[in-house]
């Protein structure tokens, strides 16, 4: 009789892919990555049969993580600049404080062995912030460009930033306001 999956093991599988494909890229061993979550080669393949179902959970897995940390509180019935913010903010909190996983979570968002349906899957919980997109690109000089540009503009100005936060987190809140303010004039600011 088979024994039953240990939920410990798969989230250590995770974790340890998570910090692997940040160090070595999408292309590492998934021998390496065993070892790393302290379990035998071939117990990796018992949680995962193949290395893109792998890919593909670890995916779902970071953007449901992320989703949760950006749409606690969410302050759905304010202006349009204090759900941005919000928005802003525990982005690259979670980024900052989570270099391996923002770094994977990148990999993973431009590699072509992440399916489809898993795409879709992990955006599907994001419905708040491609209204908050819609509603922002509706009225500022965005209005003309795809939504994935401003996704795209969100996301480098927020790499930055949150580079700045972890290599120097005395002054993390500084540049997070900093950032923002970069992000929400530019945005919203008529040229």
């Amino acid at each position: 009789m088979a024994r039953p999956k240990s939920e410990d093991k798969r989230n250590a599988i995770l974790a340890a892919a998570t910090r692997v494909f940040a160090d070595e890229g999408l292309a590492a061993a998934t021998a390496r990555i065993a070892k790393q979550a302290g379990v035998a080669d071939g117990t990796l393949f018992t949680y995962f049969s193949s290395k893109d179902e792998l890919l593909n959970q670890l995916y779902l897995q970071l953007k449901a993580e992320l989703r949760e940390v950006m749409m606690a509180d969410y302050p759905r019935d304010a202006a349009l600049e204090a759900r941005v913010r919000h928005v802003w903010q525990r982005y690259v909190a979670w980024g900052a404080a989570n270099a391996h996983k923002r770094k994977t979570m990148a990999q993973l968002g431009m590699s072509e062995r992440v399916s489809a349906e898993s795409r879709a899957q992990g955006s599907a919980g994001f419905a708040d912030i491609t209204a908050l997109q819609a509603e922002g690109l509706g009225t500022g000089p965005l209005c003309d460009v795809q939504p994935t540009y401003f996704g795209a503009l969100m996301g480098a100005l927020a790499d930055v930033t949150m580079e700045f936060m972890a290599r120097e987190p005395a002054s993390a809140d500084r540049y997070r306001d900093a950032g923002f303010a970069v992000f929400w004039n530019g945005i919203t600011t008529k040229t």
